[in-house]
């Protein structure tokens, strides 16, 4: 996992989004969330697969984020899929939307943590990679594997 500074919890990670996605810009915003959706986060029970943000009407919305329901929640439950509200400075929102429609990047959430007891989420200015640049991040994640088990070899000798 991700190094954890003091202070957070990381509650759910994106490992697809660094496989698929160049990284050009990361963000923290916060989360509007129910009662029982923050008691789910405090478990762990969230999953980013497929997840995404985008500016709507001047708000940042986050979407396909799923958040298990809460087992004493009964009637007063959520929505797993709910669409988000994300907090951000205006002036913010107004350049990641700026970006999103010029450049076509996108955003998608890195990872989900709890920062001084409130849910926050890492969001990631992004750009789809190639399938030929996907084989090349492996081929040097393998070579540098390689190199790091010579050298423990070298090292056990």
């Amino acid at each position: 996992m991700s190094k954890e500074k003091a202070g957070t919890k990381t509650v759910a990670q994106n490992r697809k989004a660094r496989h698929d996605y160049h990284i050009e810009q990361v963000f923290e915003a916060g989360i509007a969330l129910t009662g029982t959706e923050i008691k789910s986060v405090r478990a762990a029970r969230v999953q980013l697969k497929d997840s995404f943000a985008r500016v709507q009407n001047g708000e940042l919305l986050l979407y396909n984020v799923h958040i298990s329901p809460y087992e004493q929640g009964n009637r007063f439950n959520h929505e797993p899929e709910r669409t988000r509200k994300l907090l951000m400075r205006r002036l913010e929102i107004l350049k990641l939307n700026g970006l999103i429609r010029e450049r076509g990047y996108s955003l998608v959430p890195l990872s989900i943590y709890l920062k001084g007891g409130w849910a926050k989420v890492e969001l990631a200015l992004v750009k789809g990679k190639k399938n030929y640049d996907k084989r090349e991040d492996l081929k040097k994640k393998d070579a540098a594997r390689e190199v790091e088990r010579a050298l423990r070899e070298r090292q056990k000798v």
